[in-house]
């Protein structure tokens, strides 16, 4: 059983930035991608970012430039960086084990204008 917690988010000014992590335990994080996902109210959830399980990355547009995923395998970790923040950024964000139904309970991050 896959088991994910994120931490990190929280309250922040436009131009700011917040540092998301995942933690994962119940299965062989090396060996699978790893994606954040973010939900704001009343839209669906979309894809922000992923990594593969050998490093390689992808962006959604909004965030290219300003966000960088990265993964820790020795700490089952996966993290995002996320800079120069905008308010259209607020959102409840998630992390996912592989295209699987595991995800962690999700963390708010709020921009303010």
């Amino acid at each position: 059983q896959v088991h994910l917690v994120e931490s990190g988010g929280g309250l922040v000014q436009a131009g700011g930035s917040l540092r998301l992590s995942c933690v994962a335990s119940g299965g062989t994080f090396r060996l699978v991608a790893m994606g954040w996902y973010r939900q704001a109210p009343g839209k669906q959830r979309e894809l922000v970012a992923v990594i593969t399980s050998g490093g390689s990355t992808n962006y959604a547009d909004s965030v290219k430039g300003r966000f960088t995923i990265s993964r820790d395998n020795a700490k089952n970790t996966v993290s995002l960086q996320m800079n120069s923040l905008k308010p259209e950024d607020t959102a409840v964000y998630y992390c996912r084990w592989g295209g699987t139904a595991y995800w962690g309970q999700g963390t708010q991050v709020t921009v303010s204008s």
